[in-house]
């Protein structure tokens, strides 16, 4: 194929995909201030969004601050530094950047793939369509109450690997290193102010939105039976984690 051809193919498969999730996303907007609500889907993706994914969330900031701190006591060239400073770098780079960014990529692959797979079922088999021939509005229904669940539990999951997080690196500062409790507290808890809370909780808000939309989105444009299934699944938590990473550096700019 021509370069130029290939070059031209891509540029407009991106801006269509951008397009149709720019179209979606306010679509979402339009019905989320318009009734009626569907309270008790939300409560259930509540459960499923947050409540499910507090193991593995829990699991992976508590052996993320514990290789936090590992790391950068080996980085210093004095002890003495390190016990004064490993509790203050542990708590602002999971506060800041690893907290919202780890806690949201796992919940992505989580949340995202299921959200994406169950909706994109929906559409293969013609439940949408049912949906709305039951005069039920399939956006109202299906999509609101998922990306609202995302929006309002990924913040709360950060919260709580944000905590674990610290106590991982507490840990193994204290029973591994060698360092004195109240050295790592200390250090930890002088560290932080409230814009370093404020930008985490800003992130981990605009997170759980992308994996909401580009779940449900995917899932909602799904075409081609069974394979369609699988490619929107693997579309929707690939994108939603590109876009994650993305988002943060332009949310951390935007704040320093």
């Amino acid at each position: 194929m021509n370069p130029i051809t290939a070059l031209g193919a891509m540029v407009l498969s991106i801006s269509q995909q951008a397009g149709g999730i720019t179209l979606f996303f306010l679509s979402f907007w339009r019905h989320l201030f318009s009734w009626p609500y569907y309270f008790r889907v939300f409560f259930n993706q509540c459960e499923v969004v947050g409540v499910n994914s507090i193991p593995i969330v829990l699991l992976t900031a508590f052996f993320t601050g514990g290789v936090l701190a590992l790391q950068t006591y080996n980085g210093f060239d004095s002890s003495a530094l390190a016990n004064t400073q490993i509790g203050k770098l542990v708590a602002l780079s999971m506060l800041r950047e690893l907290g919202p960014v780890l806690a949201s990529l796992m919940v992505a692959g989580r949340v995202g793939a299921a959200i994406a797979a169950e909706i994109g079922t929906m559409r293969v088999t013609e439940q949408i369509d049912a949906l709305t021939t039951l005069a039920t509005n399939p956006m109202k229904y299906l999509v609101v109450p998922r990306i609202m669940a995302c929006a309002l539990m990924v913040p709360m999951l950060v919260t709580l690997a944000n905590v674990l997080g610290i106590f991982g690196g507490y840990m193994v500062s204290t029973k591994v290193l060698g360092i004195p409790a109240h050295q790592y507290t200390a250090s930890a808890f002088n560290a932080i102010q409230m814009d370093d809370i404020t930008l985490g909780l800003v992130k981990a808000t605009v997170f759980g939105l992308v994996i909401g939309l580009m779940g449900t989105y995917h899932g909602y444009n799904t075409k081609g039976g069974a394979a369609g299934v699988g490619k929107a699944t693997t579309v929707a938590v690939v994108y939603a984690s590109v876009t994650i990473l993305i988002s943060d550096y332009f949310i951390t700019a935007w704040f320093v």
